[in-house]
């Protein structure tokens, strides 16, 4: 008997009904989306509401493993939004008034049970493992108050961590929106639950779900948005000679890029010209944005494809090519390579397609467009406003302006310069690895004047006072205060880099110890400047620490001209 595909679209109104009873399998990964994702969800669900367009808002497909005409539902794909969505909803039920309210809305988070209908009292959504007692207790119990009081000490995993920092984001997103707006909040939550669709595909076999899944996020050779705009666009052409021109033209393009890269290039291209974040289908914006700009198909291969591919392969191979200034701005498309997002492409392309023959204001340009990713990078902007941020900067671009008359929109305002000082100042080992690895190293390019070079993949960062400081060590009596210490150990100066990770038991090491067995090399240096220069020190005191502070928070302001 063949087993049974479906799949159909539902509102979160009947995705968080009894029709559904969601656990999360032991062999799933734990819950991993952090403020970065919880933030765009938000910010696109509210964008959307406040848009007043009648139309639905899709967030996405989940997998199941379900049986027909039965609940109980092993999610295979879609636990990051289900569970973001369920925080989201436990966040408003604690916000709104009125009981009556409150517990119709917390029947989307927990069944409430049916005795009638042989329905026990359980929550909609189990996680995996321990993590669900946590989650129930917290997030679905809505006890928010004894969740954000949690210490970090007391948390056992990221996943645990995600939540209550997540859970803290939506509240006040949701504060901040909304206010003592008690009206609107209950009109967002009727959107919520009403206007917002999850396409869920179910099968009863979990290996016909795993095939699902595959194809879903396959990426292989599927007919891609590029093959559907090439057929419309090649089969205009008047003549098979001019189309067979032009479809040459067209691969050559695609095999330089790559497959994946051919793809982004109409992405980025999509954003260049519509200069906002996209709302629907790659190819149907792409439509609506380029293909009704351009005369036809030689235009759009000629003068919008092809400069912007060359322009594309340049910054993705970190290949400039001019008789002046061009290892400076290579020196700088490496670093912009090293961002954990490519939103700065599109403006990078942009400005590269005209003025590629001008090395001065090209060095000049991507000196400012690295300092401003970075600032974006480091000071945790999620999706929405960097594409806010680089969208500014692409329309400032497509205005006239030249060496003599340079694009002031890639310059950070005063306000800018100022959140970037504050975070530099801040705790640095507490951002993302990749925002984390990515401050020290290029703390470490400024340090060396940009003279060493680094394998990303050997990195750690690693702690010189201990985070965790021993009873009668070296360490309590020169950090006697444990105040002094938790304000020190996670900022610039208590950091180093490593080019691959020490022995966990030297961590706490007396200082002199330490530096013998922790930070020196085979060679008895240190591949990094900031970590021979600790090696230099003879002590490693709060007086020390406080003054390698200032230098090199100076040498990031010099570096960046903040």
């Amino acid at each position: 008997m063949t087993k049974k595909i479906s799949g159909a679209e539902f509102p979160l109104a009947k995705i968080f009904s009894s029709e559904f009873e969601y656990r999360i399998p032991s062999y799933q990964r734990p819950y991993a989306w952090t403020v970065d994702q919880a933030s765009e969800l938000f910010d696109d669900l509210y964008d959307f509401h406040v848009s007043e367009d009648e139309e639905g808002y899709f967030l996405g497909s989940i997998v199941l493993i379900k049986e027909e005409g039965r609940s109980e539902a092993d999610v295979i794909d879609g636990q990051q939004r289900l569970t973001s969505l369920t925080i989201l909803l436990a966040v408003i039920a604690s916000l709104i008034e009125g009981e009556e309210h409150r517990s119709t809305l917390n029947k989307y988070i927990m069944e409430p049970g049916n005795p009638f209908e042989g329905l026990e009292p359980k929550p909609r959504l189990t996680l995996r493992g321990k993590d669900q007692d946590f989650f129930a207790r917290y997030v679905q119990g809505m006890r928010f108050d004894d969740l954000l009081a949690l210490g970090s000490h007391t948390l056992e995993n990221e996943a645990q961590k995600n939540i209550q920092v997540n859970s803290q984001l939506l509240l006040n997103r949701v504060t901040d929106r909304f206010g003592n707006d008690q009206q609107a909040l209950r009109r967002f939550v009727g959107f919520l639950l009403q206007r917002c669709f999850l396409v869920a595909v179910s099968t009863p076999s979990q290996k016909s779900a795993f095939r699902v899944f595959s194809v879903m996020n396959s990426r292989g050779l599927d007919l891609q948005p590029t093959d559907i705009i090439k057929a419309d666009v090649i089969g205009q052409l008047p003549s098979e000679e001019m189309q067979e021109v032009y479809n040459a033209r067209w691969e050559d393009m695609e095999v330089e890029l790559g497959r994946s890269g051919f793809n982004d290039l109409f992405a980025y291209v999509r954003m260049i010209y519509s200069q906002e974040k996209a709302k629907r289908a790659l190819l149907e914006e792409f439509r609506d944005h380029v293909l009704t700009r351009t005369t036809g198909a030689t235009a759009l291969i000629e003068d919008v494809l092809e400069p912007y591919a060359e322009t594309l392969s340049t910054l993705r191979e970190v290949n400039y090519v001019a008789e002046t200034d061009a290892d400076k701005v290579n020196r700088y498309l490496h670093w912009l390579n090293r961002i954990d997002n490519s939103d700065w492409v599109p403006p990078a392309m942009t400005f590269l397609a005209e003025h590629k023959d001008d090395p001065t204001y090209v060095e000049w340009f991507f000196n400012r467009l690295e300092r401003l990713a970075a600032y974006m990078h480091i000071c945790a902007h999620n999706v929405n406003q960097r594409i806010e941020r680089y969208a500014q900067l692409i329309a400032a671009l497509q205005r006239t302006h030249s060496r003599d008359d340079r694009v002031q929109a890639v310059e950070l305002t005063e306000e800018e310069k100022a959140a970037m000082r504050r975070a530099l100042d801040g705790d640095i080992y507490t951002l993302t690895a990749r925002r984390r690895n990515y401050l020290m190293l290029r703390l470490d390019s400024f340090v060396s004047d940009g003279a060493a070079s680094y394998d990303p993949t050997l990195l750690t960062i690693e702690h010189v006072l201990p985070q965790s400081v021993p009873d009668g060590s070296e360490w309590e009596q020169q950090w006697p205060m444990p105040e002094k210490r938790a304000q020190w150990v996670h900022r610039l100066a208590n950091l180093v880099p490593l080019n691959k990770r020490r022995n966990s038991q030297a961590q706490n090491f007396d200082f002199e110890r330490k530096k013998n067995a922790y930070f020196r090399g085979r060679s008895n240096v240190s591949s990094y400047a900031l970590t021979s220069q600790v090696l230099a020190h003879k002590k490693w005191t709060p007086d020390v620490v406080q003054e390698r502070q200032k230098y090199l928070l100076d040498a990031l302001a010099d570096g960046w001209d903040l």
